[in-house]
């Protein structure tokens, strides 16, 4: 698609008629147990199957990118301690915690956010009572954005552990429970920062590891931590509008080096999931340079927006969830597979009862 093309795409070119009883409410019976659909791009065929066809589906030499970047349970309810004259108490406050933001500080999403003023102080208690965090307002945003000041304490992911909540995205109608604590994480999950689930991910066993290493893939690990911005409305009409989110991301000595051997032998790389699509693209459009193109390890920020007409460097297959209508995600495998072809295997998922979303069905790109 020409340049001129994708600036004439609007959001509403990616969007879809979804049942509601689609959408997938738990994660399967079993992990790995998801039906996955199998989209050629090149010719665009369809074929139905299971996620355990998935390592027979690459071949000896592949290399598969996981991200291993892990789900904070980021959600927390907090307390307000000023309640202005003549205001009526608000309740518990969720709390979303969306990245860092210094020592002690962190960005959030606050719910319902519109009297908690700057300089009021929310306290976060333990369900025997005790308050085991604090923190101030600082800065307020828009859409319910706030900066936390939070009090020190010895150990804030242990805490966090102890009282938040797994941030189930807002299209699953229930509230956490503790299965979640497992079921909402990879089995490879081990870099602690993110507050959605590279969903894609979620879908692999041990068992399945072992096969792919039996099979001749060579495994690499990239970090993205997943923001909230993954989920968030576009508010804008057009794609050449679209500002993403930051999100952080490391790229190891180990994993640059195996993306180049791969790329100079000419091997396959396979991403497991949009984030994985995000770093390495987003590393390999830093790495452009007269000296060449090679990866060089490096953690940063990256607010890569991927739609039709992005031309990609390092990706040739891609396994991922099915994603929201109107999303950048659903704009992103739109760009790897073609609008046209990604929307009509939506459709045909949808015939076929697909589950969608973070806990639903997958598909196979290649």
């Amino acid at each position: 698609m020409s340049g001129a093309a994708m600036n004439d795409l609007l959001v509403t070119d990616f969007d879809f008629d979804l049942p509601p009883e689609l959408i997938a409410q738990q994660p399967p019976a079993e992990r790995g147990m998801s039906r996955m659909l199998i989209l050629d791009r090149a010719t665009g065929a369809l074929r139905d199957a299971s996620f355990s066809d998935f390592p027979s589906l690459l071949r000896p030499g592949d290399l598969l990118i996981l991200n291993d970047s892990r789900v904070i349970p980021a959600r927390l309810y907090a307390h307000r301690t000023l309640v202005r004259e003549r205001e009526k108490p608000t309740g518990r406050i969720e709390v979303m915690l969306t990245e860092p933001a210094g020592e002690d500080c962190w960005r959030a999403l606050v719910r319902p956010g519109r009297k908690v003023a700057i300089g009021e102080r929310l306290v976060f208690p333990a369900s025997t009572g005790e308050i085991l965090l604090e923190a101030e307002v600082l800065e307020r945003g828009k859409f319910g954005e706030r900066l936390l000041q939070f009090a020190p304490v010895d150990d804030f992911l242990a805490v966090l552990d102890r009282i938040g909540h797994m941030p189930l995205p807002p299209y699953i109608r229930r509230d956490d429970a503790a299965a979640d604590r497992d079921r909402y994480q990879t089995v490879f999950s081990r870099e602690p920062g993110s507050v959605a689930a590279p969903t894609a991910g979620l879908h692999f066993t041990p068992q399945t590891l072992e096969a792919l290493a039996a099979r001749g893939v060579e495994i690499a690990r990239v970090t993205l931590h997943v923001g909230p911005g993954t989920f968030a409305p576009l508010r804008v009409e057009r794609l050449d509008e679209v500002k993403l989110h930051r999100e952080r991301y490391t790229l190891s000595q180990s994993t640059a080096d195996a993306v180049n051997r791969a790329v100079k032998e000419g091997r396959r790389i396979v991403a497991v999931g949009t984030t994985v699509v995000r770093t390495l693209e987003a590393a390999a459009a830093a790495a452009v340079k007269p000296e060449g193109r090679e990866l060089k390890p490096h953690s940063g920020t990256t607010e890569i927006f991927i739609s039709p007409g992005f031309q990609f460097r390092l990706v040739r297959a891609l396994l991922t969830n099915f994603h929201l209508p109107k999303s950048s995600l659903l704009m992103l495998v739109s760009a790897f597979a073609g609008r046209e072809q990604v929307l009509a295997a939506y459709w045909h998922a949808v015939r076929q009862n697909y589950q969608f979303f973070s806990y639903g069905d997958c598909m196979f790109i290649a």
